[in-house]
C-alpha cells in the first residue's frame, strides 16, 4: 500500500516517522512506497494553541488531498501533537487516517499497564492523551503545563533539544514517577525522542510516535 504523511509538523518528528517506517519494511524486506506532503509547523502551533480544531483540520484536509492525487491510499499526522484536530479532520479526509490514537488504544490494552505520566504538548497533557480509555493517563500540575508546553513546541520548531530541555523533561518524568505514581512515562509528543536519547531510564518509556509508526506499518503492508 502506498501511504501518505502529513509532515514538516515539526520536521524532527517527521524524520522520526520516516527513519522508522524505512527500518520497518526492511526487516519484513518489502519496499516502501511512501510520500510525504509538507506542512506548515509554525501554522499548526497557532492553531493548536489557540484551540482551532476545525481550521486545523480544514488545512490538514488540503494536504490528504494532494497525497491522494498522489497515489497515495491511506494517510498519517507525523505528530502526535497533531492528533487535536483529528476527530474533525476524520469526516472531510479523502483518505483513510492511520490513527495515533487507535494505536496508543491498543498497545495499552495489550500490555496491561494501568497508569501512565504523559508529557508533551499542553493539549496533549491536559487532555491525558486525548482522553484514552484503556489506561489511566496522569499529567503535571496545572502550574507548570505551561513550562511543558514551551519547551516542547521550541524543541519540535528547532528540530534539536538543549541541555535545559533534556533537564526539563528528565525532571518532569521522574516526578511523574515518583510523585503521581504513574508506573511508565509516555512521551506524548513525538519530538520528545530529542530530549530522551539515552539507552536507558530508571523508568519505563513509552515511545507514542513508535508505536504510531508500528501501527502505519501493519497498515501498509497488509
Amino acid at each position: 500500500m502506498h501511504i501518505g504523511l502529513i509532515g514538516g509538523i515539526g520536521p524532527a518528528a517527521t524524520e522520526f516517522y520516516y527513519r522508522a517506517l524505512v527500518k520497518l519494511y526492511a526487516q519484513a524486506e518489502r519496499r516502501l512506497e511512501l510520500t510525504i506532503a509538507n506542512a506548515d509547523a509554525r501554522e499548526l502551533v497557532r492553531h493548536l494553541e489557540a484551540g482551532e480544531s476545525t481550521a486545523q483540520a480544514a488545512i490538514f484536509a488540503g494536504y490528504v488531498d494532494r497525497l491522494k492525487a498522489g497515489g497515495c491510499a491511506a494517510v498519517a499526522l507525523t505528530s502526535i501533537g497533531a492528533h487535536f484536530c483529528i476527530k474533525d479532520l476524520a469526516p472531510i479526509s479523502s483518505l483513510p487516517l492511520i490513527s495515533g490514537l487507535t494505536a496508543l488504544e491498543e498497545y495499552f490494552s495489550a500490555i496491561g499497564i494501568e497508569r501512565v505520566g504523559v508529557l508533551g504538548t499542553r493539549a496533549v497533557m491536559e487532555s491525558r492523551l486525548y482522553g484514552l480509555s484503556t489506561v489511566e493517563v496522569v499529567s503535571l500540575p496545572a502550574e507548570e503545563l505551561r513550562a511543558a508546553h514551551a519547551h516542547y513546541i521550541a524543541m519540535a520548531v528547532s528540530g534539536r533539544a538543549t541541555r535545559e530541555q533534556r533537564a526539563f523533561f528528565e525532571n518532569a518524568a521522574t516526578q511523574l514517577i515518583d510523585v503521581h505514581g504513574a508506573k511508565a512515562v509516555a512521551l506524548g509528543g513525538t519530538d520528545l525522542f530529542l530530549a530522551f536519547d539515552k539507552p536507558d531510564y530508571p523508568y519505563p518509556i513509552v515511545d507514542c510516535g513508535q508505536i504510531h509508526a508500528e501501527a502505519i506499518a501493519r497498515v501498509g503492508l497488509g
